[in-house]
């Protein structure tokens, strides 16, 4: 994706969250044939610039709107009624953004990663998960490798499921130094640098569309200040502001892939009307129950994601733990809840003919995001038991 220069077009009487419900009943008219093709949802990028939602997140005095956690997790819960991919996108926009001013970057690398984003739509991820690694959270070091050559870091890697890849102006690299006593931490890279290769590896069941290719350095030369946080690796051992955000917005997309889902659902059961049953089928009372118990799951989700979020934006972060069992539990509730809707609907649900095949595929993709539900739970276990 190429960034555009156009300035977004807000309308004055729009708020954030309405301009999402606007967007997400565009983007599902393209959503299925994004599933099929697999393509990135550059239009999708486009007109979330216009909206002024691509810098939600980026602070005021930078240019952005300085949305909390609670405006972002309703805006990705409405984006992913529609396109949950471009949701997944969305929600590592919102967390780099909003960690701009709270971690140890050089000010005016800070100010042009917010530029491109607020006046440009640039977008931009940290890029982590390795072949040999996995993912860095089950802890190790590294194979991509920053060397200093002079006044310059020569880094060269792969990275896998790096999600957005070919839409990203610019990456952070998670990589370690070649120092004797090596640092790791994340290097900013240009994505059109001289040296970066994109290679179209995913091809996933569910969330087709993220573009999460295979992202290749071969002695790509950024300048010294563009390692812009690297550390020990022992002072890694957490998201430092970032658990929360990272708990709660997963569970906010793929609650709203749930909803989506049940929304189809409700048309279903209401224009279905057997010939022997002579009424539709919303009109059976253990149909209605059924569907009573995917609003249950539905209402505890949405409501525990707003409490988290507003306890987050007034200054009540959650532990790493919090974090991550609300991330498990919200996921959980959320493939439950479409689980159910296939039962309800049959042959018809996982019909190619019905969206409600593809909400599922895309709603297991919730078990995938860290924290992972054994890592989860068992941290919780641990603390629980003082161990």
């Amino acid at each position: 994706m190429t960034a555009t220069s156009l300035r977004p077009r807000v309308a004055a009487s729009e708020n954030h969250v309405d301009a999402a419900i606007r967007l997400a009943s565009i983007f599902a008219e393209s959503a299925a044939d994004l599933d099929l093709t697999g393509a990135f949802p550059t239009g999708n990028f486009r007109l979330l610039h216009q909206s002024g939602l691509v810098a939600l997140t980026a602070p005021v005095e930078l240019g952005g709107s300085g949305a909390g956690l609670t405006e972002a997790a309703e805006v990705i819960r409405e984006i992913a009624r529609g396109e949950p991919s471009t949701a997944l996108i969305l929600i590592m926009q919102y967390i780099n953004l909003a960690q701009l001013l709270k971690g140890r970057w050089p000010e005016h690398l800070v100010r042009a990663v917010a530029r491109d984003a607020t006046e440009r739509g640039a977008l931009i991820n940290a890029l982590r998960v390795e072949p040999a690694l996995g993912t860095p959270l089950r802890g190790g070091l590294p194979d991509t490798t920053a060397r200093r050559v002079g006044e310059a870091w020569l880094i060269s890697g792969r990275k896998i499921y790096s999600t957005g890849a070919e839409g990203l102006t610019w990456a952070i690299v998670w990589a370690k130094t070649d120092e004797d006593e090596p640092r790791v931490g994340g290097f900013l890279v240009p994505v059109q640098a001289p040296g970066v290769r994109i290679e179209r590896t995913w091809n996933p069941i569910g969330m087709r569309a993220t573009g999460s290719h295979d992202v290749v350095f071969d002695e790509v030369r950024v300048p010294l200040d563009h390692a812009v946080d690297i550390r020990a690796p022992s002072e890694w051992a957490t998201r430092e502001g970032q658990a929360s955000w990272f708990g709660i917005l997963p569970g906010a997309l793929y609650t709203g892939i749930a909803e989506a889902a049940r929304d189809w659902l409700v048309r279903f059961l209401k224009d279905r009307v057997p010939s022997n049953l002579g009424r539709s089928l919303a009109t059976v009372p253990r149909i209605q129950q059924a569907v009573g118990e995917i609003e249950e799951l539905l209402a505890v989700s949405r409501r525990l994601i707003r409490s988290a979020a507003r306890d987050v934006d007034e200054g009540r972060p959650l532990s790493q733990s919090e974090a991550g069992l609300i991330k498990v539990v919200t996921t959980e509730n959320a493939i439950a809840a479409v689980e159910k809707a296939l039962k309800l609907s049959g042959n018809h649900g996982v019909s190619r003919a019905n969206p409600l095949e593809r909400h599922y595929r895309d709603v297991l993709c919730g078990r995938i995001h860290s924290p992972q539900e054994d890592t989860a739970r068992t941290s919780a276990g641990l603390l629980a038991l003082g161990l």
